[in-house]
């Protein structure tokens, strides 16, 4: 039996789950929304994201939902504690792409309780497509519920590079 062990510091905050895309989200859904981002088509905020990743340094991509409230630019990772989400805190920053246009970013993740105010609105748009991995929250959860919820999910605030 092999066991695999992280470099990586596992803090408290950080222990929590990992909710892995099935065979048809990463052969087909996920396949579909890159090309079409690629091709300049956003599907409700799609957009490629690349990261440096943190061992090797090289880019890495996956498709993602941008969402924008009062004209600040977010990440939500619906599915926990991903490689983006791990490349992204140690890069701080990356690229947003859509079909040609790249958008050069920088990160910044939000604390749990600054959550519950992106949470909602991300909800709103795309519970359809990632209510699953909420546990059954929706838009019309407490603030309380979704800063609960914030420990699972990690959001980043997007700003402009340089």
């Amino acid at each position: 039996m092999t066991i695999a062990v992280s470099a990586e510091p596992v803090t408290p905050d950080q222990a929590v789950r990992y909710l892995e895309p099935g065979w048809f989200t990463r052969n087909v859904f996920n396949r579909i929304v890159r090309r079409l981002t690629r091709m300049g088509v956003s599907i409700r905020g799609s957009r490629e994201l690349r990261v440096r990743g943190r061992s090797t340094g090289e880019w890495r991509s996956t498709p993602v939902n941008l969402l924008t409230v009062a004209d600040q630019q977010y990440l939500v990772a619906p599915r926990g504690i991903t490689q983006w989400v791990r490349n992204l805190r140690v890069a701080g920053g990356g690229e947003l792409r859509l079909g040609r246009a790249v958008q050069e970013f920088t990160a910044h993740e939000l604390a749990d309780i600054d959550k519950a105010a992106i949470l909602r609105p991300y909800l709103e748009l795309w519970k359809a497509e990632t209510g699953v991995f909420f546990d059954g929250l929706d838009a019309s959860a407490s603030d309380e519920e979704l800063v609960a919820a914030g420990a699972k999910h990690p959001v980043f605030r997007i700003g402009a590079a340089g």
